[in-house]
């Protein structure tokens, strides 16, 4: 395969999930969601809010939005809280409008912690436990919400299969990270086994093997023990705090257009938010465009919802929760763009106990 070969390829594998992400959104908004039910008693439904649930429900999405800085505050010793606001909701509204958008964002997220004087060592640290623990929700949160509707009613087989699944995974992952942290040669030989299966996936496409994996794990192992044992009850509070915030403005948009608990239940809007958070572990479109959309709709109404209250109720959530930071992040890149108050050269940023002098 020549050098100019491959970038034609790279190039028309985007294009094509460009093309995919377009098509499976607007088969949504365009087909699915007039098929299932009324625009106009979409928006009658909506309509039928009070100021008061208004201001409740937008109180809820700002806490909602306010919960993500103390992920990355407890995980980034030194960062600090409008720092953090400034970088979350910046990526985040990179995340939900542009395909391929979780790359760019974490570029993002290297930029500004670099002019704010991170090392990149200290922002992989932050990123990686952050996602490792946002993942652990996503999976644990299916399963709890199963084990709750085993005890409200008898847990049928599909349920049961997929509750042994996601804790298989769950437990699989937690005992990976355990094994990793414990000891420098436990790290080695998960960052060997990586490596091999890496060079396994990449030799059909042409690519050569990769090389130094288990130098990184121990790498990575060092860094993150030292936060993980002096801070790892606040970032799992913090992670469980902005999931269950998110799950809140659902629930409050549920009830406020009139899906009441004889409807849908608790734990049954928890069982599907949880199934379609963790759909969102697999990037088809921007911020879930489309997927969580059709997730939720389907998911509330075969739960006993009515058709209309659960596509009202689904689009107000994902207005305050998907569309509402992209404007605020706009206002967050610009304000990075042009503030040189907080800019520090490369590499200095306050130090703590929590990080090491390598880092």
């Amino acid at each position: 395969m020549t050098a100019v070969g491959r970038p034609a390829r790279s190039r028309g594998r985007r294009w094509a999930g460009a093309v995919l992400s377009c098509a499976l959104v607007a088969g949504v908004f365009v087909w699915f969601l007039p098929q299932f039910t009324s625009l106009a008693d979409v928006w009658a439904s909506v309509r039928t809010m009070t100021w008061v649930e208004l201001t409740v429900l937008a109180l809820a999405a700002a806490w909602n939005l306010a919960s993500y800085q103390f992920v990355m505050v407890s995980a980034t010793p030194g960062l600090t809280l409008r720092q953090a606001f400034v970088s979350t909701e910046t990526t985040t509204a990179v995340s939900n409008t542009v395909l391929g958008g979780a790359a760019i964002a974490l570029g993002l997220t290297y930029a500004m912690n670099s002019s704010w004087g991170f090392s990149r060592s200290r922002t992989s640290v932050a990123l990686l436990i952050s996602g490792l623990w946002n993942n652990f929700a996503k999976l644990g949160l299916p399963v709890l919400a199963l084990a709750l509707l085993a005890l409200s009613a008898p847990p049928t087989a599909g349920r049961l299969t997929a509750g042994l699944v996601g804790l298989a995974v769950l437990v699989t992952a937690m005992v990976l990270l355990g094994t990793l942290l414990r000891s420098r040669e436990g790290a080695e030989r998960i960052g060997a086994a990586a490596g091999r299966m890496a060079t396994a996936l990449r030799r059909p496409f042409g690519r050569g093997p990769v090389s130094g994996w288990e130098r990184a794990t121990t790498k990575f192992r060092d860094r993150t023990a030292l936060l993980l044992r002096a801070r790892w009850h606040w970032i799992t509070l913090a992670t469980v705090v902005s999931h269950l915030s998110l799950f809140l403005v659902l629930l409050l948009a549920l009830r406020f257009v009139g899906v009441d608990g004889d409807q849908v239940s608790v734990v049954e809007a928890l069982a599907v938010f949880a199934f379609a958070r963790l759909l969102t572990a697999v990037p088809f479109t921007p911020g879930g465009l489309g997927v969580i959309e059709l997730a939720l709709i389907t998911g509330l109404a075969a739960a006993g919802g009515p058709r209309a209250l659960v596509a009202a109720a689904v689009l107000v959530f994902r207005g305050m929760t998907y569309v509402l930071p992209i404007p605020i992040g706009l206002g967050t890149y610009v304000f990075w763009r042009h503030n040189r108050s907080w800019r520090r050269e490369p590499n200095t940023a306050p130090r703590t106990a929590l990080v090491p002098e390598t880092v």
